[in-house]
């Protein structure tokens, strides 16, 4: 089973952030990601700037709108995350507390969906596993 581990932090979390030395952080966050792919369950993760350079892509009108960033409230905005390959819920839990995140810091945690998640008989289905396979084949390359 796959899990998403989604950083989102609060106002006061990221002002605490700013106070910690750059170094001590990716010093944290290395030994973190080192210990998951020691243990074979890291399968991704990325850290992400600040939302001020990113937008918001909004469909609830006639026409999509984009609106530059920043956007909405600290604590809706999504930091940074990690994919872990696990055997259950129990050890994505075990490993999401882990994180080195401090007070104000939370991490939401979900499965991401596998193809046995879809009805095997569905076109689109289908379609996808043969483009999953491609790019598995070309990342080999």
């Amino acid at each position: 089973m796959k899990f998403m581990l989604i950083m989102r932090a609060t106002d006061e979390a990221v002002e605490a952030y700013n106070e910690v030395p750059f170094e001590q952080i990716i010093e944290a966050m290395g030994k973190y990601n080192e210990s998951m792919m020691k243990a074979g369950v890291l399968a991704a993760g990325e850290g992400l700037t600040d939302a001020a350079e990113g937008f918001v892509v909004d469909f609830s009108g006639e026409e999509p709108l984009v609106t530059d960033g920043p956007y909405g409230e600290t604590k809706e905005l999504f930091n940074g995350f990690w994919i872990v390959e696990v055997s259950s819920r129990e050890e994505a839990v075990e490993w999401a507390k882990r994180a080195p995140l401090g007070a104000g810091s939370f991490l939401e945690v979900r499965r991401v969906t596998e193809m046995d998640d879809f009805p095997a008989d569905n076109e689109w289905i289908q379609k996808e596993a043969g483009w999953r396979e491609e790019q598995a084949q070309r990342g080999q390359q």
